[in-house]
């Protein structure tokens, strides 16, 4: 399979690489210095783009790449207030695109495990919930992309008790606080907390490196080449 690079940063490198071991060819690579060659004369060359950018860059990357009708698998976060355009996009053009705040394997798993243990949650108002995200201080956007999907999977499952994420303490028991907190080295650690008078129940999912949100993303990939339509990463996973 032949894929272009969107980002060519950290996670642009770890995708290269695991791609290369699963034995695939990187035919563009894309990133501050080249901002041009992301044109539909260059994306004929790949089989599928993997855009892993920043929150500024995100949805015009996507445009150019659906316009030229190459499969796409996103994975930056902080723009998603325009998914729906992009999503809209797709349709017109027939094409293929498949986006996640988070590609690791595991940290879907987890997206799991925390909507069914919300709902579980929801018929015992006695526990409060917060969220915790810890992340590197290189990190563009608060709260992670993993934070708001968690957040939002809560809001739908507690049974109405929270209405809206909020990134600064609140004292309105509608808000559900998502603390952000930027420390060296840390590629990713999420935290979903109930706290009662009893006790506490937590689960967490640190992350290691970055080798586990590269290898989701190869895997998208692989699965989107010869797909029309829009997708995410539970349809990668069979969940």
């Amino acid at each position: 399979m032949n894929i272009a690079l969107i980002g060519y940063g950290k996670m642009g490198k770890a995708i290269e690489a695991i791609a290369l071991e699963r034995g695939h060819q990187i035919v563009l690579k894309i990133d501050e210095t080249n901002v041009a060659d992301l044109n539909a004369e260059k994306l004929a060359a790949a089989d599928v783009a993997i855009e892993f950018t920043g929150p500024h860059s995100a949805f015009g990357n996507l445009i150019k790449t659906i316009d030229a009708n190459t499969p796409v698998i996103c994975g930056s976060t902080g723009w998603t207030e325009r998914l729906g355009e992009v999503e809209t996009k797709v349709k017109e053009h027939n094409g293929s695109f498949l986006y996640a705040s988070n590609f690791s394997v595991g940290v879907n798993l987890f997206f799991e495990l925390n909507r069914k243990l919300a709902s579980l949650m929801a018929t015992h108002p006695e526990y409060s919930v917060s969220l915790e995200e810890i992340h590197h201080t290189q990190k563009k956007d608060a709260p992670s992309g993993t934070a708001i999907t968690l957040a939002e999977q809560l809001i739908e499952n507690l049974g109405g008790s929270k209405q809206q994420w909020v990134n600064e303490p609140s004292d309105k028991p509608e808000d559900l606080f998502i603390k952000s907190l930027r420390e060296d080295p840390a590629p990713g650690t999420h935290t979903v907390r109930y706290q009662s008078p009893v006790d506490d129940i937590e689960i967490i999912h640190t992350a290691h490196n970055r080798t586990g949100f590269a290898t989701g993303a190869v895997l998208a990939a692989e699965f989107i080449k010869d797909k029309k339509g829009i997708f995410s990463m539970k349809d990668v996973l069979g969940i």
